[in-house]
């Protein structure tokens, strides 16, 4: 963490006050727009996060007078458009923050500009069937069908016609769907010995999400084999949607309500009956743990779910240090890109799967803490794609030059925008000589031996 020059104590957060008239005002909106926007300006610590500091301050620069009175109303949407939400300019930079007086909270900020235009304006096709998680993947996983989608993913004039007609830039490389959804194949409940005395509750309730179902089931599963393997018994959530996150983004806080009371009841009850949640994707633990108790501040159960929420080596690790974690590790790893995705950072749990992995004989663990400027849907859109390459170099740089055996990232998008920065790097090394991009809980299983 970067040391605050306007204040020592921790950074905190205001409920969100989207129920308000107040908060729709745009007069208001473009009020606290200039007087955040102004402190900036002058401040400019969080150049080199992302592209919506860049754009402001071109856009000042080259404005009539040099200093923001120059800048049109209208392009403040231009920074606004170019913020993903990671968070990152709240968590690490800005000395700003609240409790510091000046109370900026640039990325909540624009979410409000964002919810405002989405109420005043709706949001493109492309926008709502990308943030539609749920309803995609219930189609496109689908067996015969998901074989389909994926061809056409992989086919060039395809992409190029999903490229001028719906706006996904044809050179995103998009993850595959899978024909057997993991809630599907998963095992239903499995039961184990739990010792008494931790520090960390006994049994889990998986949080599936949707990309694990619907993408990348692999990784559920490899979690379920190293809860078996630790004998932690678990239980699929009995019912869930999408975390909202991707309806977050796009400023659609209905959408993010209606998700939160399909989502919230059933993992209630869990959290009340002793279970940690448990997610693998960094992005929906923030959602549940940060953004949902922001959005609903005075929703009890709400709370009960964010206080009962964990990332998965966050879990794994506090088992460990209450000596009831196996470590029994039978393959070493080699050398392990490690990357920490902006959503686990802003959490404030410390790096806890790079201090697992580390536990394994026979593994070198580079660090790499930086965007890789995927952000969800943001990276997969024609005009925000450039850049999202763009931010991703320095992380790109950083991982090839470990020369690594594993490039991985708890965000599994992360990972796979990483990999197509790495592979657009044009190298010669024959295919068996490549890093493999693996989540870290299959390398947690492969040193298992599982």
């Amino acid at each position: 963490m970067t040391v605050r020059e306007g204040s020592l104590e921790a950074p905190t957060r205001h409920p969100i006050e989207w129920r308000t008239p107040a908060f729709y005002d745009e007069e208001k909106l473009f009020a606290e727009l200039h007087r955040v926007f102004d402190i900036c300006h002058g401040c400019r610590r969080c150049v080199s996060l992302c592209t919506a500091f860049p754009t402001l301050f071109d856009l000042i620069d080259e404005g009539k007078t040099g200093e923001l009175d120059g800048v049109e109303r209208k392009d403040y949407a231009k920074v606004v458009d170019q913020c993903y939400l990671c968070d990152l300019c709240y968590m690490t930079k800005c000395p700003y923050v609240p409790p510091h007086p000046w109370n900026v909270d640039f990325p909540h900020l624009m979410l409000r500009a964002k919810t405002v235009k989405f109420r005043k304006q709706g949001a493109p096709f492309r926008d709502r069937l990308l943030s539609s998680t749920d309803a995609i993947g219930k189609l496109a996983a689908i067996p015969v069908v998901a074989q389909t989608v994926n061809a056409v993913n992989k086919f060039g004039p395809a992409r190029a016609a999903m490229d001028s007609v719906l706006g996904v830039h044809r050179d995103r490389e998009l993850p595959p769907y899978a024909s057997t959804k993991f809630r599907r194949a998963a095992a239903k409940s499995t039961q184990h010995e739990v010792r008494d005395g931790s520090r960390t509750p006994g049994k889990v309730a998986i949080f599936s999400t949707c990309y694990v179902n619907y993408n990348e089931p692999g990784i559920g599963h490899d979690l379920l084999r190293v809860l078996d393997h630790n004998a932690i018994p678990y239980v699929m959530v009995e019912k869930e949607a999408c975390c909202g996150m991707p309806k977050l983004e796009l400023g659609d806080l209905e959408s993010v309500e209606r998700l939160k009371n399909v989502n919230i009841p059933p993992l209630a009850r869990l959290a009340c009956e002793g279970y940690a949640i448990l997610t693998a994707v960094p992005s929906c633990t923030l959602m549940f743990r940060a953004e949902l108790p922001l959005l609903f501040p005075e929703d009890a159960e709400v709370k009960a779910v964010a206080d009962a929420m964990f990332e998965p080596f966050e879990y794994l690790v506090l088992r460990n240090k209450d000596g009831l974690l196996k470590t029994d590790f039978k393959t070493g790893l080699g050398k392990v890109a490690y990357h920490i995705p902006c959503h686990s950072r802003v959490q404030n749990i410390g790096q806890k799967t790079r201090e697992f992995l580390q536990l394994i004989p026979g593994t070198d663990v580079k660090t790499v803490e930086r965007c890789s400027g995927h952000d969800g849907t943001w990276g997969v859109k024609s005009e925000y794609f450039a850049n999202s390459m763009k931010i991703a170099r320095p992380v790109v740089r950083a991982v090839a030059e470990h020369e690594p055996d594993y490039v991985s990232s708890d965000c599994a998008m992360a990972a796979r925008h990483i990999m197509q920065g790495i592979e657009g790097q044009g190298a010669e090394e024959p295919r068996e000589k490549r890093a493999r991009k693996e989540h870290p809980l299959t390398l947690l299983r492969i040193a298992y031996g599982l």
